[in-house]
């Protein structure tokens, strides 16, 4: 477990390399947890379900390999529409943004 300082928490809410950025099925290329939560609230069901569903994780996947974020990816895995796992994001990215303030 990372400990969260203003740092690990810039980190993650910051733009990642373009070779590591999130292709979402609707065309969409995503670089940060805020585009992601913009996606997430935007995009169809259809697209929601292609990339979470019983056997694919990739919202999850995306945020702990490439953002680094372990808790968020362990609540993606919980959501069950783009809804659900929009409100969780944009609730980490407040949290995460708290962090800096705070600092």
């Amino acid at each position: 477990m990372v400990k969260m300082t203003k740092s690990v928490a810039e980190a993650m809410l910051g733009d990642i390399p373009e070779e590591k950025r999130f292709w979402c099925h609707d065309g969409r290329l995503l670089k940060n947890l805020d585009e992601l939560k913009d996606a997430l609230e935007q995009m169809t069901a259809d697209t929601f379900s292609y990339h979470s569903n019983e056997t694919k994780t990739d919202f999850s996947n995306w945020v702990k390999d490439v953002i680094g974020d372990e808790k968020l990816s362990r609540d993606l895995l919980k959501c069950t529409s783009k809804e659900q796992a929009a409100r969780v994001v944009a609730e980490r990215i407040k949290w995460l943004r708290s962090k800096i303030k705070a600092a």
